[in-house]
Protein backbone atom coordinates (compact mmCIF):
# COMPACT_ATOMS: atom_id res chain seq x y z
CA UNK A 1 0.00 0.00 0.00
CA UNK A 2 2.89 2.36 0.71
CA UNK A 3 4.11 1.90 -2.87
CA UNK A 4 0.89 3.50 -4.14
CA UNK A 5 1.54 6.58 -2.00
CA UNK A 6 5.10 6.83 -3.28
CA UNK A 7 4.01 6.48 -6.91
CA UNK A 8 1.22 9.00 -6.38
CA UNK A 9 3.66 11.51 -4.89
CA UNK A 10 6.14 10.98 -7.73
CA UNK A 11 3.46 11.34 -10.40
CA UNK A 12 2.10 14.54 -8.87
CA UNK A 13 5.64 15.94 -8.63
CA UNK A 14 6.35 15.12 -12.28
CA UNK A 15 3.00 16.63 -13.34
CA UNK A 16 3.76 19.84 -11.46
CA UNK A 17 7.23 20.04 -13.03
CA UNK A 18 5.78 19.65 -16.54
CA UNK A 19 3.06 22.22 -15.80
CA UNK A 20 5.61 24.77 -14.58
CA UNK A 21 7.79 24.10 -17.63
CA UNK A 22 4.78 24.64 -19.89
CA UNK A 23 3.83 27.91 -18.18
CA UNK A 24 7.41 29.18 -18.42
CA UNK A 25 7.64 28.28 -22.11
CA UNK A 26 4.37 30.07 -22.88
CA UNK A 27 5.51 33.17 -21.02
CA UNK A 28 8.85 33.18 -22.83
CA UNK A 29 7.11 33.14 -26.23
CA UNK A 30 8.04 29.62 -27.23
CA UNK A 31 4.65 29.07 -28.86
CA UNK A 32 4.42 32.40 -30.68
CA UNK A 33 3.82 31.98 -34.38
CA UNK A 34 6.50 33.87 -36.29
CA UNK A 35 6.12 32.02 -39.60
CA UNK A 36 2.46 32.55 -40.49
CA UNK A 37 2.46 36.38 -40.55
CA UNK A 38 5.25 36.39 -43.13
CA UNK A 39 3.35 34.15 -45.55
CA UNK A 40 -0.18 35.35 -44.79
CA UNK A 41 -0.18 37.63 -47.83
CA UNK A 42 0.41 34.63 -50.08
CA UNK A 43 -2.88 33.00 -49.13
CA UNK A 44 -6.20 34.15 -50.48
CA UNK A 45 -8.41 35.72 -47.89
CA UNK A 46 -11.73 34.06 -47.41
CA UNK A 47 -14.54 36.50 -47.82
CA UNK A 48 -16.61 37.05 -44.74
CA UNK A 49 -20.22 36.88 -45.77
CA UNK A 50 -22.16 39.85 -44.56
CA UNK A 51 -25.92 39.32 -44.30
CA UNK A 52 -26.43 42.76 -45.88
CA UNK A 53 -24.29 41.88 -48.90
CA UNK A 54 -27.12 40.28 -50.86
CA UNK A 55 -29.34 43.25 -50.14
CA UNK A 56 -26.67 45.65 -51.36
CA UNK A 57 -26.02 43.55 -54.48
CA UNK A 58 -29.73 43.50 -55.33
CA UNK A 59 -29.92 47.27 -54.93
CA UNK A 60 -26.89 47.76 -57.19
CA UNK A 61 -28.33 45.39 -59.80
CA UNK A 62 -31.69 47.16 -59.84
CA UNK A 63 -29.97 50.56 -60.12
CA UNK A 64 -27.90 49.25 -63.05
CA UNK A 65 -31.02 47.98 -64.82
CA UNK A 66 -32.78 51.30 -64.35
CA UNK A 67 -29.98 53.32 -65.95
Amino acid sequence: MSVIYVLLAISITVAIIFFVAFILSVKSGQYDDVYTPSVRMLFEDELVKDPNTKKNQKQVLTKDKQS
